[in-house]
């Protein structure tokens, strides 16, 4: 069982960063290091964390979490669409078939909430009854649950810059991908969302709201990649409290990485200018969350050693480099 001392030993042997040169052709996003040579891609989910499009911190063991999780869910999910998993050699991390990624995210959301200036929440508040192509009534309350839930499409941004929310008109109207494209993903990110909410509801969780990739593989076939309902990609509430807090207008108790952008938010950052310095406490504390998170959405226990993550890596990849 890890416990805060756990995380505070691990602060200092967080995964900022690989060096894999033998490994083949790198690409680093936010939060994963990328390694793609003869038709595979190892996948690092370092301890990075990012929020407002912006890398963050370093948050002990949330890597691990993340990548374990994503396990999870993909085997959960197998059945209703694809995935690019080939093996878990490592904790932290995935081989998965090397596929060509589609440039739109699809971003399903069940309930309206949200404290970033791209979020549902902010748009509505500010008087917008569209949002994506999506029409809302009056009258909606802050993390109130939506008639049903709603695709809210998503451009993806280069590194470093922001993702623009769009409806499906707009994406086909750029030419990035096609109707029949559009359309595959749309019904499968929908039915991976009500996966998700079925079994996160088993464990007493919301899933709020998540964001799905997907790639193209070798054979011309559309597959998901990347994650899936990871704290990193999606919301979650308690479900036994949140009637309760949306009657008397309280924030939703969450189980993701709100806790840390709220905190930031609350010191005036959204995303722009420098970024606040996180005191250990606070990456302790998320560390914490992310892997409650695990534990409260899988029903298993979150395993791990406080240990030099970048040597471990060395050892168990031996065979890609």
């Amino acid at each position: 069982m890890i416990v805060n001392s756990d995380l505070q030993a691990q602060l200092l042997l967080c995964l900022k960063a690989t060096d894999f040169p033998t490994m083949g052709a790198k690409y680093e996003g936010k939060v994963r290091d990328n390694y793609s040579k003869d038709g595979k891609r190892v996948i690092i989910v370092t301890d990075r964390l990012s929020a407002f499009d912006r890398v963050i911190t370093l948050i002990p063991f949330k890597g691990q979490v993340l990548n374990q999780m994503a396990k999870f869910w993909f085997d959960q999910t197998k059945d209703i669409a694809e995935n690019h998993v080939i093996e878990f050699p490592d904790p932290n991390v995935v081989v998965a078939k090397e596929c060509k990624a589609m440039p739109v995210e699809m971003i399903v959301r069940g309930y309206i909430t949200g404290v970033t200036s791209t979020s549902i929440w902010t748009h509505y508040e500010k008087g917008e009854r569209n949002f994506c192509g999506n029409a809302l009534p009056d009258g909606l309350k802050k993390n109130q649950k939506l008639e049903k839930p709603i695709l809210t499409p998503s451009t993806k941004a280069e590194y470093g810059g922001h993702d623009e929310s769009v409806s499906r008109e707009q994406i086909l109207k750029s030419g990035v991908i096609n109707a029949e494209q559009f359309d595959y993903m749309a019904d499968v990110a929908m039915k991976l969302y009500l996966r998700g909410v079925e079994v996160a509801a088993k464990q007493g969780i919301i899933l709020v709201d998540t964001k799905y990739e997907f790639g193209i593989n070798d054979e011309g076939k559309i597959v998901l990649i990347d994650e899936i309902h990871t704290p990193d990609s999606s919301r979650f509430w308690f479900a036994d409290e949140y009637e309760k807090r949306l009657a008397s207008g309280e924030e939703q108790k969450k189980i993701d990485k709100e806790y840390l952008r709220e905190w930031l938010a609350e010191r005036g950052f959204k995303g722009e200018g420098e970024v606040p310095v996180i005191p250990d406490d606070i990456r302790v504390e998320t560390g914490r969350r992310y892997i409650e998170a695990f534990e409260l959405i899988t029903g298993q226990k979150f395993e791990a050693q406080v240990g030099d993550v970048d040597a471990r890596l060395k050892v168990n990849l031996a065979k890609y480099c």
